[in-house]
């Protein structure tokens, strides 16, 4: 995910102009850190601390979108499609 399309995508998921810790934003600064410690251990196969960090990144994302899909379904909707994740 590209700096400018992470930025884009936190301008409009945001409450307010300050906005870092709604569970949109924090879904979307997850995804980022995801992809690129994903794109590491696709070179780095043998690094073990990176595949734990992610595996808790993940589980931690899981979290915030099960309860972000309790609070506001039609924003968790428009979220995972700009992410372009799927649903469970």
């Amino acid at each position: 995910m590209e700096q400018i399309k992470q930025d884009e995508l936190i301008k409009k998921f945001r409450l307010n102009a300050k906005d870092t810790g709604s569970s949109a934003v924090q879904i979307i600064n997850l995804t980022k850190r995801i992809l690129e410690l994903t794109a590491h251990l696709q070179v780095q196969k043998k690094d073990i601390t990176a595949k734990r960090s992610l595996l808790k990144m993940v589980s931690s994302r899981k979290r915030f979108l099960k309860y972000f899909k309790k609070q506001d379904v039609a924003t968790y909707n428009k979220l995972l499609t700009a992410l372009s994740l799927k649903d469970n």
